[in-house]
């Protein structure tokens, strides 16, 4: 008896309803500005391949004062966002000083990952 094999769900992608947002929030270190130019090519890289991948949403540094940065990830899990810093050449490098993930219950908008609207 012959019959095709079924793919194996667990190399399915994510469906969109299963995708949820995360912040990942950076502390950078006092010497930020004056040493990221060394790392900048190699941390953009990492955040322009996460973001072709549609990991990766929006990212930067906070302004006045320059003493954070988040970026916002979407995923099944908070490993995405992790994974990110773990590579990150600002992390690995001692340009951020502390980061940290945290799901973000998104509601409103055409990219909410949990949309919740009222009747008119």
């Amino acid at each position: 008896m012959g019959g095709k094999k079924s793919e194996a769900p667990a190399c399915r992608k994510p469906k969109k309803q299963d995708l949820m947002h995360y912040l990942l929030f950076y502390d950078l270190a006092t010497d930020y500005l004056e040493r990221r130019t060394r790392f900048r090519a190699e941390h953009l890289a990492l955040a322009w391949q996460a973001s072709a991948r549609g990991e990766l949403t929006l990212g930067g540094a906070v302004a006045e004062p320059v003493d954070g940065a988040v970026l916002l990830f979407q995923g099944d899990s908070p490993a995405v966002a992790e994974r990110f810093a773990a590579t990150d050449p600002y992390v690995r490098n001692g340009l951020v000083s502390g980061w940290r993930v945290r799901p973000w219950t998104t509601v409103v908008g055409e990219a909410a990952a949990t949309p919740v609207r009222t009747p008119a």
